[in-house]
């Protein structure tokens, strides 16, 4: 697709998407406090995926010309205007997958391949790298993240399965505000008491190592994968606990700080406090706003489109030049950049 192709694309503005909440044995309801958003399935809802192209679950543009298409849908007849510069999966989809996460019990032991090991494995053709945005954290929340330094990968076999492998992980108090990055590889459990904003590569891969002893919403045990597990788990490598963000002014009112740059997408945390002018660059930018209510604009239509706490916007890559304005008090926002 050319350039006058993408100028004539039927892409022509930011598209919000529908969301999809899943019950989880370790959810509860606190995602109705914090963001604040309508859970529409009753029981303990542990995830709600906000931008999403998989098979099992597809985001839905909820509002404008494009309402009713499936982000599927757009990145078959539309993937250019929508991507830009930036990479699909090697299935041609979105390369993100975008979830709130309210942890009322802790989530099993874990660890996520990366791309070579996934496919190893059979897993698929993607690994899942993720980073955090803590929204939310009960006093005393804790999360686990990475193996102790001393643990080798003999080990963590001789006490993988069980409750002792809580004890070779690194513990770390967190807060709200506070970032995470977790590369592939890297064995993790959230604790309970936390809600946050998950960014992460579109996989779906879970290789769960010690349950907590609890069943899962059926009433049993649910499955780990400890044999998979084993050959995800990267050792000896050094990890970065929790971070706080250091907000910088960026002029006018607003504040900034980045969050992350890997190669596979980069997060920035913006406090915009009056108006701010942002362009895409040339691929497709994320929004999700953390905090506090605003607009988004973009230059062919004056009055722009309204963001709330909880809100999930991705604005494609065509449409270039946008801006950010606070309504009344600061607006909080995640902007994720997807990598070329």
């Amino acid at each position: 697709m050319g350039p006058k192709a993408v100028r004539d694309s039927i892409v022509s503005q930011p598209l919000k998407l529908s969301r999809t909440c899943l019950a989880k044995v370790w959810g509860g309801r606190s995602l109705e406090r914090t963001p604040g958003i309508a859970l529409d399935l009753a029981g303990p809802v542990g995830e709600t995926w906000e931008l999403v192209d998989r098979d099992d679950h597809n985001s839905r543009v909820v509002a404008g010309p494009l309402a009713g298409r499936t982000l599927r849908g757009l990145m078959e007849s539309e993937r250019a205007a929508l991507l830009g510069a930036a990479r699909a999966t090697e299935d041609g989809r979105f390369p993100l997958l975008v979830k709130f996460i309210s942890a009322v019990q802790p989530l099993s032991v874990q660890v996520h391949p990366d791309d070579a090991t996934a496919k190893k494995l059979g897993a698929g053709e993607n690994g899942k790298t993720e980073a955090w945005y803590v929204l939310a954290a009960e006093p005393g929340s804790q999360l686990h993240l990475g193996l102790q330094a001393d643990v080798d990968a003999a080990t963590f076999a001789a006490r993988a399965g069980g409750p002792e492998v809580v004890d070779l992980l690194r513990a770390w108090p967190v807060r709200a505000g506070q970032f995470v990055f977790v590369p592939a590889g890297t064995l993790h459990s959230i604790g309970a008491g936390i809600t946050l904003v998950e960014v992460q590569q579109n996989s779906d891969v879970t290789y769960r190592v010690f349950d907590w002893g609890r069943p899962g919403l059926d009433g049993t045990p649910r499955e780990t994968h400890l044999e998979q597990a084993l050959l995800a788990t990267r050792y000896g490598e050094a990890i970065e606990g929790p971070v706080t963000p250091e907000l910088v002014s960026i002029g006018g009112g607003n504040r900034s700080a980045r969050l992350c740059d890997c190669e596979l997408f980069a997060l920035e945390l913006i406090e915009v406090g009056t108006q701010l002018e942002l362009d895409t660059g040339g691929l497709a930018v994320v929004y999700v706003v953390v905090e506090g209510r605003g607009g988004l604009g973009i230059p062919r239509d004056d009055e722009g489109f309204e963001l709330a706490s909880g809100d999930t916007w991705l604005v494609p890559a065509a449409l270039g030049r946008h801006r950010l304005e606070a309504r009344g008090e600061p607006m909080s926002v995640l902007r994720v950049e997807t990598r070329p």
